[in-house]
């Protein structure tokens, strides 16, 4: 499924961002820590059994059933309706006899009566309901025996169905054929799975969950029956899907696996065009947008019946269109096999900044994957522009039609690494989301790096990141996707997971180990099912290395990690002589330390200490040979790990300067950006300002007007999302798609501290309490001042304000239950003789994005009407 941020979380999850903690999450200064929690020598409880060996491993004994498919359906486009039969081949290599066996029919979460209806939030959310069909309806179910049909009892439960067998089905590879006869209606939105959206030139179907499909028997739980609510996504067998769809003959039909019949479906011009994609490196045309406008490039008949086979595969699913412009090209494999890139959109999603780039995303990330992992197993990779914005399926995935520039690459890339987890690694997905979407968020990072030298590549602030990640509402990464919070879920399905696996190997095994131990999991657990014992064993046999510490604290705990800089001494007080350093781990996570030292003689060095120094417990004390006097040590000065209280990161050797009092430190900021009266002449101020978030742009604009108004826009084109807050005297409102969103109290408040353009300027009043605190702070390597300013209400500013420029590089907005964190650098001249930051890091939506200001207006007479 689509990318955690922003197409996906920020959508779902705006009520984190309105009324949840955004924050920093601060720790005291008593340890939380227990060596004997994270070290724990029995978090392996079982061993290794006749199906799964304690290395990781599938053993000699190990079994999975099988599920071929042959599927007849035709493609009613008045109906919008898709009706039809399949004939279900299911073999049964278990050691078990099978009194009855169990289907799963998801169209029926589509019902008004369906339990995924039941339990959706009525605030909605991406995989809520927007209107109803009546799900599978089902003609007739049957087993076929010596070529007659006898037809059987079943029940059909939500989205399960049950068949009741005469006589069991016997073990050992015994075979059964069941057929049933169906019809559906596609609905417009199918929890962004499916659906079918209104073109100029016609409706795109991106057709999923379109036939009964075999539930999983397995040596782990026999039948995984969990009902599919929406926000867990599947489990299936493997097996050969033979299908035809007899459609309107000037539809453009794409599916999983290969199409056998081009020359009964295509015009000669398009076979020759294929021909020459399939032969070349450069996109070539299929069908053109002119050849869409004429709308006569198709066989003149009135239906067609597209012809596809899809081997050794979980699933199927396909698209159909006469909007479609059609491109392809050849992609090329390790071994020297050669595949299909191609990729089918409406005319209207084009263009080199859209999706006339897609068929070359397609192609790299498949040959980008392959290389890496395992090598890409179906003969065609598909993408389809429609109303679904991320999800995939074998060999064709359905991204948004939308979609563009960096947010087209990484939603292509993300959905086409899902042919790696799940579709090959074959997890199960309805109870382990993150053995899917963690691992493939994993690898995209990795692709984004690799395509076209870094073009969409921006590395991760994985320090910012852990604010959000670690936050207050944090879950163990193990648990079923319907169990999490929803606005939780993008952390513990996508981002935590994918944060943890490139800790392991760039910090603790390192990539050779790593890489090494990840292709033998992919290899050994190719088409069959792996649990996530079976990952931990796996990794940690092939890497040589006991993990088991990092698996329980990571997937198993909500535990955070705040390392911290306790103390620094001179070996009998001489700099010359050496350091000693000590370190102090406050919360219950352990991890590697990374220690960056800067001496006053122009020196740096790096310490790296592995996570076993914390065996011993919270506190450790390391030797450095300095040589001159220590200006500053940082930990985790590039930001690789997830320490939720930066502010304890470092240690400035500089001393306090002399007699230095808060009124000064204020006094010099407020001449660094302008002087008092300059700032006091500002009336109204507007900032219009971009960012982006994994490939997508978020637009940002803010607007202060005095006395007591102020409005912030924030705008994701891509997925039509617009989220606008406004506070006017002592009123403030907030909405979400021009949906009134409810704000607590202390989110008010925090609100409201947004009004002041220069705060500082009220500081020498008696409405705020200022303190100076007596260290100096380090913010990204500058030594600064803190000054909190506290106000009668209870909510308070920590301001850092940088020792030498005077200018103010972060600040801390407190409310008893709120708390936002902004940053800010490269000031310039704004007008009017005022500077102000022209880049704001700020946790809009979720994690910190960075926003780069493209105008500032000053005094431009801000109509009152902006901030209602």
């Amino acid at each position: 499924m689509k990318q955690a941020y922003p197409l996906f979380l920020i959508w779902l999850n705006f009520f984190f961002f309105f009324q949840s903690s955004q924050a920093q999450v601060t720790s005291g200064t008593t340890s939380k820590y227990d060596q004997l929690k994270v070290f724990d020598p029995l978090f392996y409880k079982e061993n290794g059994n006749q199906y799964r060996t304690a290395g990781g491993a599938p053993s000699s004994k190990y079994w999975q059933n099988r599920a071929d498919y042959q599927i007849t359906v035709s493609l009613d486009t008045a109906q919008h309706q898709v009706s039809g039969s399949t004939i279900i081949t299911y073999t049964n290599n278990s050691p078990d006899e099978l009194p009855f066996l169990w289907l799963q029919l998801d169209q029926n979460i589509y019902r008004e009566d369906s339990r995924g209806v039941a339990t959706s939030p009525v605030t909605g959310g991406r995989y809520s309901h927007r209107s109803f069909t009546k799900g599978d309806e089902i003609k007739s179910v049957s087993i076929i025996q010596k070529k007659k049909e006898e037809p059987v009892d079943y029940l059909v439960s939500d989205t399960r169905m049950q068949i009741k067998l005469k006589e069991a089905l016997k073990a050992g590879g015994n075979k059964i054929q069941i057929k049933i006869t169906y019809n559906f209606e596609v609905p417009e939105y199918g929890t962004d799975r499916l659906g079918r959206l209104k073109t100029k030139y016609g409706w795109i179907y991106e057709i999923a969950q379109w036939y009964p499909r075999m539930e999983v028997y397995d040596d782990v739980s026999g039948w995984n029956t969990i009902p599919y609510l929406g926000a867990s996504e599947f489990y299936l067998e493997y097996g050969d899907l033979d299908y035809t769809i007899t459609a309107p003959a000037d539809l453009v039909v794409v599916g999983s696996g290969e199409l056998l019949n081009p020359k009964e479906v295509l015009t000669p011009t398009a076979i020759s065009r294929l021909a020459k994609a399939q032969n070349s490196d450069q996109t070539v045309v299929i069908k053109d947008s002119a050849e869409v406008v004429a709308h006569n490039s198709y066989p003149k008949k009135n239906t067609l019946t597209w012809h596809f086979l899809c081997k050794n595969a979980r699933d199927a699913s396909w698209a159909a269109s006469k909007a479609f412009v059609w491109d392809a090209a050849r992609i090329n494999l390790p071994s020297g096999k050669k595949a299909l890139a191609q990729s089918v959109y409406p005319l209207e999603s084009g263009g080199q900044s859209a999706w006339g780039r897609s068929t070359e995303y397609v192609k790299a990330c498949i040959e980008l994957y392959s290389k890496q992992w395992y090598e890409y197993t179906y003969p065609v990779a598909t993408n389809v522009a429609g109303i679904v914005s991320g999800m995939e399926y074998p060999g064709i995935v359905f991204c948004g039609a939308n979609s563009k520039g960096a947010g087209l690459w990484g939603v292509t890339d993300h959905e086409f690494g899902h042919n790696w987890f799940p579709m090959i690694v074959g997890s199960n997905e309805r109870k382990y989301a993150w053995m899917d979407e963690g691992f493939n968020t994993f690898i995209n990072s990795l692709n984004a790096k690799a395509f076209n030298n870094g073009e969409y590549y921006t590395k991760e602030n994985v320090q910012r990141s852990a604010q959000n990640t670690f936050g207050p509402k944090a879950k163990p990464i193990l648990n079923t996707p319907d169990v999490l919070p929803g606005d939780y879920l993008g952390e513990a399905a996508y981002n935590k997971p994918a944060m943890g696996l490139t800790i392991l190997r760039e910090q603790i095994l390192g990539k050779e180990r790593f890489d090494y131990a990840f292709q033998t999991y992919i290899k050994r657990w190719a088409f069959k099912h792996p649990t996530p014992w079976d990952f931990f064993h796996s990794m940690d046999n092939a890497a040589g290395e006991d993990l088991s510490w990092f698996w329980k604290e990571w997937f198993f705990t909500d535990r955070k990690l705040d390392q911290a800089l306790r103390d620094l001494r001179y070996v009998g007080n001489d700099a010359a002589k050496g350091a000693l350093i000590t370190l102090e781990n406050l919360e219950e996570m352990a991890l590697p330390v990374t220690i960056q030292v800067k001496e006053e003689n122009g020196k740096t060095g790096t310490v790296n200490l592995p996570a076993e120094i914390w065996q011993r417990g919270s506190t450790w004390t390391f030797s450095y040979k300095s040589t001159s006097k220590i200006n500053l040590i940082t930990i985790d000065p590039e930001h690789l790990f997830p320490d939720i209280n930066p502010d304890n990161n470092a240690i400035s050797g500089l001393d306090m300067p002399a007699g230095i009092t808060a009124t000064q430190v204020i006094r010099k900021y407020i001449n660094a950006v302008g002087g008092a009266e300059k700032l006091k002449n500002v009336k109204d101020i507007s900032f219009t300002a971009a960012g982006v978030i994994q490939g997508t742009a978020v637009k940002l604009v803010m607007n202060h007007k005095l006395p007591n108004q102020y409005a912030q826009e924030i705008r994701v084109p891509s997925v039509n999302i617009a989220i606008w807050g406004a506070v006017s005297g002592d009123s403030a409102t907030v909405t979400y798609n021009n949906q009134k969103v409810p704000l607590t109290d202390d989110y008010k408040a925090l609100l409201k501290q947004s009004v002041a353009i220069f705060p500082e300027l009220n500081y020498g009043s008696n409405t705020y309490n200022l303190t100076l605190d007596p260290r100096l702070r380090i913010v990204n390597d500058k030594p600064a001042y803190l000054i909190t300013a506290t106000a009668a209400n209870g909510t308070a500013r920590k301001s850092y304000y940088d020792l030498n420029t005077g200018l103010k590089l972060k600040e801390i907005k407190i409310s008893p239950t709120e708390t936002r964190v902004e940053e800010y650098a490269d000031y310039r001249e704004a007008g009017n003789g005022i500077k102000v930051p022209y880049t704001i890091t700020s946790p809009i939506a979720g994690p910190p994005i960075e926003f780069k200001v493209s105008e500032v207006k000053v005094n431009s007479n801000l109509a009152d009407k902006m901030f209602k």
